[in-house]
Parts: structure tokens; sequence; C-alpha cells
């Protein structure tokens, strides 16, 4: 249990902070989730079309955050 949440929070955006971006380690990690969904019997999904309503929606509410800096 954390007991002071503003610090752990600090070091994680400092942690952030310094952390470039990394596109092969991210592809990757990608990589290695959807083998394991692949697994688990999440993917391939059966009906292609399922859960797009969903997606259109998180998609519609994140394009209407305004970006921040």
């Amino acid at each position: 249990m954390v007991k002071n949440e503003e610090t752990v929070r600090r070091l994680e955006r400092s942690i952030l902070r310094r952390e470039k971006p990394d596109y092969l380690k991210n592809s990757r990690l990608v990589e290695a989730m959807y083998k394991e969904a692949v697994i688990l019997g999440a993917f391939p999904l059966k009906d292609k079309l399922s859960g797009l309503d969903i997606d259109i929606k998180i998609a519609r509410t994140i394009n209407s955050v305004s970006k921040t800096p």
C-alpha cells in the first residue's frame, strides 16, 4: 500500500520526463501482448465488428478533448 501517493506521482512524472519513447521496445511490448491475447483466446475475434461501436465512442471522446502541452 502506498502511503504517500503524491510523492509516487512526482517520481513517476520525473521518470517519464527523462525517458525518451522507444519505438522498438514499444513494438515488442505490443507484439507480446497480442501473442498473449491469442493464447488466451481473446484474438482473433469471432465477430470482426464486435465492439466497434465502443471503439467509435472512445475515439470520439479522445478526439473531443483539447490537446494539452
